[in-house]
């Protein structure tokens, strides 16, 4: 190593080389000379490699090339990235490996790091180079270009290429729209700076104020919780509606606001819901893809659309999401939407109301269909849930009183004066019921609840009790307090039906005074003594009837004691009772045998006697019959009559020749003795005797058919009669035969025969 050839290289290439030194260099003399050739070649290697424009990325970087100088000249004014061969920033990135033809004297590598988003989060990205943005825009529109990995396609379009004639989407610079999901990706740091939660990737060539502004972007995305996605459903502490005072767990909700986007028309104040359909080709997917929600014709703006339980990986840039609890309609209540959105509406509620207008839903006003009991996630930003009680609720005018709805926080007992002076307090309820269908009605007419309480309820209640106290004693409020407050109910149910309110009941307490001792106590004292005295009478009514029952019981105690005797005493006189009912009940046995044997008797009789009476009317009408056929024999009555009387005259024991004559002269004064017995006074006598009771009749002529008719008459109705009563019998079962009918005398030549 001590050759002059090592002498002069040393003194050649090393400036301080001189032969003072020249010992330090002698101590090399031991080193082989090997070695040397190998440094040599090492160093040719190197040199042959920088002759090529080698240049090595390790796997997990990427080299952003940077073109010192070219034959094309720099980029285009407005542009900073080289997209034609120009010197500046070159579009591609070389990934890891061994790449040639960078030569150190034209081109300068940048080693970057590979962007590497977390799991579950989001990465924003800022572009230096592009088109600038519309007036309308705040982040740059969505190019497909590979998540940003592919600069050249970002800049002039990936379309450009395969369809020269359409114009391509060209990335625009500033921040973008599009977000990087979880991964790692290749980007060009030159045209891209990506922000993440932990790290700002950047290539260093602006400056330290450039990197100011991208940290406190950063800042303000974690303030926001802008890397993390939107996470919709947890709970969260809110107000209970019915209890302020208390607070309870609520299920989220989100409410949107796109920052980017055409503004509102004149008069909104939020944007409409576009692209909210699965099936509509500008489905934006919850806000998720700015640009369908853009090209669906969104708004900037809060949005009428809200967010409903899920995931969601929204850009911050792009919308910012608020969360607020969902609204609950408790179990008896309904919820009046107030709606501060939608298109104006046709008035529902009629002519005759004048309180404002009631519309359908999804118009702007008091919608006619209240929310029933349930949760909904609905935007509170867009309108306004007024909730109204639909049970039976209880408004108390109690001073210092109040029920859990705080209705009636403000109601005190209303002041009286009655018509004798007195000035007491009268603490009242009323119970009130609000019709589901009819709530929309009263929170158009008042606005809430609780102005109905005060400012209608309240004033109407108190004048109306002020009025009745005017009317009525001291006396009257306490006594008929019943009364009073079934007037006061139909009077207010009245009063309440123009409100669409119900009155279900009023409930009156004591009338009092503010201060103890008053005059409304003295006239209590009173009271209670004329009570007190009505009650001892009572007390003594009741003391008497003590009395009386004292007095019984003593007497049933001494009958107690006199039992054995009076039971036996009471034994025997049921025997006798027993004794005497049983021979009252053998005497009227054998009173009901005799007059049943003399019924017997009786009945016997009639039966004989009866049948006697129709045997003698038989053999009377067998004589008839006969006498008749032997009057017929002798053709002419008269000759039956005088031969009747012959039989008679034989059988007389009378002689028939008188022994004397008594002759009397006739009227004619016939001389003639003969002639005189036959014509005197006593032949006429005689004559006249003879022909009465033999029947003739000397100026009728002889004819037997009117007697024989008669007789067949008689004879026909006896047996009838006999028939029917042997048929029938009579009463109590004895036959009865009928009398033979009156028969008017029946006149034949002369003989008068009166029959019955």
């Amino acid at each position: 190593m001590g050759s002059p050839l090592f002498v002069f290289v040393a003194s050649h290439f090393v400036p301080s080389f001189n032969l003072a030194n020249a010992a330090l260099f002698a101590d090399l003399s031991d080193v082989p000379a090997g070695l040397f050739w190998l440094v040599g070649l090492i160093l040719a290697l190197a040199v042959f490699c920088e002759l090529l424009g080698l240049r090595y990325i390790a796997n997990n970087r990427v080299g952003v090339v940077e073109k010192l100088w070219a034959p094309k000249g720099s980029v285009q004014e407005g542009r900073m990235m080289a997209l034609n061969g120009e010197a500046g920033f070159q579009a591609e990135l070389l990934r890891g490996g061994v790449h040639v033809g960078f030569w150190r004297w034209q081109y300068r590598i940048h080693k970057l790091p590979l962007v590497m988003v977390p799991q579950g989060k989001i990465g924003y990205v800022y572009a230096r180079d592009g088109v600038p943005l519309a007036p309308v825009q705040t982040l740059g529109q969505v190019v497909d270009c590979n998540n940003f990995q592919d600069a050249r396609a970002f800049l002039v379009g990936p379309a450009a290429a395969a369809d020269p004639e359409q114009e391509p989407a060209l990335g625009q610079r500033g921040r973008q729209r599009s977000i990087l999901r979880e991964g790692v990706y290749a980007v060009n740091l030159a045209l891209f700076y990506v922000i993440t939660e932990d790290m700002v990737y950047r290539l260093e060539v602006g400056g330290q104020h450039e990197f100011k502004t991208l940290v406190s972007w950063q800042r303000q995305l974690a303030e926001e919780f802008g890397f993390d996605p939107v996470v919709i459903g947890g709970s969260i502490e809110t107000p209970d509606p019915l209890n302020p005072d208390r607070r309870v767990l609520v299920d989220s909700m989100g409410i949107v606001t796109v920052h980017d986007g055409p503004s509102l028309s004149t008069g909104e104040i939020i944007a409409p819901a576009v692209g909210s359909e699965r099936n509509d080709k500008d489905h934006h997917n919850n806000y998720q893809d700015p640009e369908a929600f853009l090209r669906a014709g969104g708004r900037r703006g809060r949005q009428y659309a809200t967010l409903i339980d899920g995931t969601y990986f929204i850009n911050r840039w792009f919308a910012t999401v608020e969360s607020i609890p969902k609204t609950i309609v408790p179990i008896g209540y309904v919820g009046v939407i107030v709606s501060y959105y939608g298109r104006t509406g046709n008035d529902l509620s009629g002519q005759t109301f004048r309180h404002g207008e009631r519309v359908s839903e999804g118009e702007r006003g008091v919608q006619e269909k209240p929310l029933g009991p349930g949760k909904y996630a609905f935007n509170t930003y867009a309108g306004n849930i007024i909730l109204v009680p639909t049970t039976n609720f209880v408004l108390h005018w109690v001073t210092g009183r109040t029920e859990s709805h705080r209705y009636d926080e403000s109601l005190k007992s209303i002041d009286l004066v009655t018509r004798d002076a007195y000035e007491p307090m009268l603490p009242l309820s009323v119970v009130v019921h609000i019709d589901y269908q009819k709530a929309p009605s009263v929170i158009q007419r008042f606005g809430d609840v609780k102005k109905l309480i005060t400012q209608t309820l309240d004033p109407m209640l108190s004048a109306y009790f002020r009025d009745v106290a005017h009317k009525r004693t001291m006396l009257d409020l306490l006594q008929e307090r019943d009364s009073i407050q079934h007037e006061a109910q139909d009077e207010l149910s009245r009063k309440f039906h123009n409100f669409d309110i119900e009155c279900v009941d009023v409930l009156i307490g004591k009338p009092d005074t503010a201060e103890a001792g008053g005059k409304i106590e003295n006239l209590l004292e009173q009271l209670r003594l004329r009570q007190l005295s009505l009650e001892q009478m009572e007390t003594y009514g009741k003391q008497v009837v003590a009395a009386e029952k004292l007095k019984a019981l003593k007497e049933a105690q001494a009958t107690a004691e006199m039992q054995t005797t009076l039971t036996n005493s009471l034994i025997q006189v049921r025997i006798v009772e027993n004794e005497a009912e049983a021979q009252l009940a053998r005497a009227r046995k054998e009173a009901e045998q005799v007059v049943v044997r003399a019924e017997a008797e009786s009945r016997r009789k009639i039966l004989a006697g009866r049948g006697e009476g129709a045997r003698l009317l038989q053999e009377g009408l067998s004589e008839a019959s006969v006498l008749l056929r032997k009057i017929q024999s002798f053709t002419d009555p008269r000759l039956y009559a005088l031969s009747v009387v012959a039989q008679n005259l034989a059988a007389s024991t009378q002689p028939l020749v008188p022994e004397r004559v008594f002759m009397a002269p006739g009227s004619g004064g016939s001389a003639d003795g003969g002639a005189a017995v036959g014509t005197g006074l006593m032949g006429m006598l005689m004559s006249l005797l003879v022909a009465e009771k033999s029947g003739f009749d000397l100026a009728s002529s002889p004819n037997g058919s009117g007697l024989q008719d008669f007789t067949d008459a008689i004879a026909k109705q006896a047996m009838e009669n006999i028939q029917a009563a042997m048929a029938t019998g009579g009463v109590d079962g004895v036959p009865s035969i009928e009398p033979a009918p009156s028969v008017d005398p029946i006149r034949s030549n002369g003989l008068v025969v009166e029959t019955t």
